[in-house]
This record gives structure tokens, sequence and C-alpha cells, in this order.
């Protein structure tokens, strides 16, 4: 793990290989078979705890400090030179497109536009604040998906990855994403400079 403002990535939105997208596919797959409503929402918010624990000591410097770490599976290469902010953001974005996604399908209405990887890339800019706006998504999520009498939709929506989705489906990979990028913040924080880690945690 390095600290690298100008790194050489691939473009947003260039996906993932094609051996570790077919893998993708299988476990989300195996998630939505052995899993259901209850435990996707238990996961999503075992992963917020979580994620909130990490960040609760992390001040506007050590937060904004970009690392460059080793691609995660399931995350593209664009992704893997982010700050702990930048991180969050990203997850702030998602867990509310992912709610206005599931929201549609619920309704019967196949979503306006195409989902795209390319298009929920975080803000450079993103700080301290991005804490409680990711905690507030994750919030909006959950209700989104309380307010849904049946997730088993007829309608589907077209992810770029996994192919056609039910609200299901969208459910369940909420869960996952989030613990993609708990990991990659673990890696971000074992990056931080010394001097900045201890400022962090003081």
């Amino acid at each position: 793990m390095t600290r690298n403002a100008d790194p050489q990535l691939a473009p947003p939105g260039a996906g993932l290989p094609e051996v570790e997208r077919i893998v993708a596919r299988a476990v989300l797959a195996i998630q939505c078979l052995t899993g259901n409503r209850r435990s996707f929402d238990k996961r999503i918010a075992s992963e917020r705890d979580s994620i909130l624990e990490l960040v609760g000591s992390v001040n506007a410097q050590a937060g904004s400090q970009r690392v460059l770490i080793r691609r995660l599976p399931g995350m593209e290469d664009s992704s893997r030179n982010w700050s702990i902010f930048m991180t969050l953001d990203h997850l702030r974005i998602v867990n509310l497109e992912l709610a206005r996604v599931i929201g549609a399908l619920t309704r019967g209405v196949v979503p306006d536009g195409e989902a795209s990887t390319a298009a929920v890339k975080p803000s450079v800019e993103a700080g301290l604040e991005v804490v409680a706006a990711f905690d507030q998504s994750c919030t909006d999520l959950l209700a989104e998906v309380r307010a849904a009498n049946d997730l088993k939709t007829a309608v589907r929506y077209l992810h770029p990855w996994f192919g056609p989705l039910d609200a299901a489906n969208w459910h369940a990979l909420a869960g996952i994403h989030l613990g993609i990028h708990r990991t990659q913040i673990i890696r971000i924080l074992a990056g931080l400079s010394d001097d900045i880690r201890s400022r962090a945690a003081a």
C-alpha cells in the first residue's frame, strides 16, 4: 500500500476481469438462494456498524488522505486509490441509488437510466461530513426495503456485471457491496502514514 496522488489505473467503469465476474455472479446467486430479507437487512446493519466503528476516530486529515491499495475482488481498478471519505461517499451514492432502484421495482416500475459503475464514483472533495451522510444513506436504504410488500418483483433492472436483477437481488447485493468496501477502509487505515494515524487515534 502506498500514498500516490496520480497512479495509472484503469478508467472508471472498466469493470472486472471476466473470470472474476463469473465468480461474482455465482456468489450473488448463492447469497440470493440461501438468504432472505431479514438476513440481508441484518448484514447491511452489521456492515454499517462495523464501518462506523472503523472511521469513528478518523479526523479530517486522515480521512482525506488517499491510499493506493491492491485491488480487492469485486472492486474496479479505478477505485483502489481512494481516501476513507471517498470510500464513504461512494457507499452513500450507491446506497441511495439502491434505495431508488428497489423502490421503483417494488412499485412495478423499471428505473430510468442505466446502472453504471462509472456514475457512482465519489468526490475527491468528500470531507468529514460524509460520515453522517453515509450513516443516513444506510437508514434510507433499510427504510425503502421495509416499505416494500414483496421484493420478488416481476420487473427487473439491469446491473452491468450481474444482468437483470429483481428488488430482492439488489437488496442482497447491498450487504456484499458494503463488505467489500469495509475491507477497503481497513486497508486504507493500514496504509496511512504513521504520523497521521497517530493523530487520528489521539
